[in-house]
């Protein structure tokens, strides 16, 4: 099946919370660069979706790098939150992990452009940094996961620190292909994320779930 042939729920990008100027700056580059790449947010393009002009973005922002920046680490930040939300109300420690990685692939798979261009995409150095500070904060994130279900005897002892930039790096290589802009057939996304949530239950020594279909991507 193809992830491009039908019509896919795009989210809104992400608005800043004052509504100003710079905030719509913001707004109008997120989306710009969802819909094509951080090669289609010139100066021209973000201004005239903005509804302002090109030497205004100048007054909020020293460049246009320093406006990518904070688009990059607003929509992480808003990754990240979703992953956090997507396991807080589960006891299971396993089931956690499973959530994590499912709602990170769900996610991604459902605006392909935007992760592929938050993840992947050539940019400018300052955002190129910001990425390995996200990959850090991911890591950091997924560590304490199996941290818990060690505690909890649910994964067998190993270091975590390694266990965890290995995952981490694993689902980044695997979901190239798919979010690719210029992939053709790929694997329907439900099977895509059953695939990533088995290998990386078995990497860490979890057991497998009777049924991996009821890991269903994050919405």
């Amino acid at each position: 099946m193809s992830g491009r042939a039908a019509k896919r729920r795009v989210e809104p990008a992400p608005k800043a919370a004052d509504g100003g100027t710079r905030a719509r700056l913001l707004h109008a580059a997120a989306e710009v660069i969802q819909e094509g790449g951080w090669g289609s947010a010139s100066v021209g393009a973000i201004a005239a979706r903005a509804g302002v002009a090109a030497g205004t973005l100048y007054r909020h922002f020293d460049s246009k790098a320093d406006l990518f920046l904070e688009v990059f680490r607003t929509v992480s930040e808003r990754e990240m939150s979703a992953m956090r939300g997507a396991h807080a109300g589960s006891k299971d420690m396993a089931a956690r992990f499973d959530a994590v990685v499912a709602t990170y692939a769900g996610r991604a798979l459902k605006n392909r452009r935007l992760a592929w261009a938050l993840v992947y995409e050539p940019v400018d150095p300052l955002v190129d940094a910001e990425r390995l500070v996200y990959r850090r904060k991911y890591c950091r994130h997924m560590a304490g996961l199996l941290r818990q279900a060690i505690a909890a005897k649910e994964i067998p002892e190993q270091d975590v620190e390694i266990g965890a930039a290995c995952l981490v790096g694993a689902i980044a290589e695997s979901l190239v292909g798919p979010l690719s802009p210029v992939a053709g057939q790929v694997v329907a996304e439900n099977d895509i994320v059953a695939t990533l949530v088995r290998f990386c239950r078995r990497s860490v020594g979890a057991p497998d779930r009777a049924s991996l279909r009821e890991v269903a991507p994050a919405r």
